[in-house]
């Protein structure tokens, strides 16, 4: 039971596994991602170790087409990637001001065919607070 979506059925395929969990919340290991039913463009981060916590994610390249997130070799590495077609890249939402930011310093990158994951700070400089200014009106109501 989760406090943002109720009763969800998760199936073992499902399950993201952060080895060193997620920045700030290095605790929690074991995730799933959930999609928003009012918005396309958000999913959830719903903890699987306490049902309260849910981080809200999107696809930068969304709304920064040009993003790449540029990390080590070293960073990857728990990742295990056998092909770079399995990396998925997310970036966290967060409201800064009044807006909604997404942090493009520390992106969430998962190996979808191992259902790896981790939070990692980019090589390069990236806002923490890139505004989203732009957004619809069902994303804002939902994150």
């Amino acid at each position: 039971m989760t406090s943002r979506f109720g009763s969800v059925s998760i199936e073992a395929d499902d399950i993201l596994v952060f080895p060193n969990g997620l920045i700030g919340f290095e605790q929690h290991r074991h995730w799933v991602l959930l999609a928003d039913s009012q918005n396309e463009s958000v999913g959830w981060l719903q903890c699987l170790s306490n049902p309260q916590m849910a981080v809200p994610v999107v696809s930068p390249r969304r709304y920064v087409p040009e993003y790449q997130a540029r990390v080590s070799q070293t960073q990857l590495e728990a990742l295990q990637l056998a092909d770079e077609d399995s990396l998925y890249v997310l970036c966290v939402l967060g409201k800064h001001e009044g807006e909604f930011t997404m942090n493009l310093q520390a992106p969430v990158l998962v190996n979808l065919d191992r259902c790896l994951g981790c939070q990692v700070v980019t090589i390069d400089e990236q806002p923490l607070q890139h505004a989203l200014r732009d957004l619809p009106l069902t994303l804002r109501k939902s994150a």
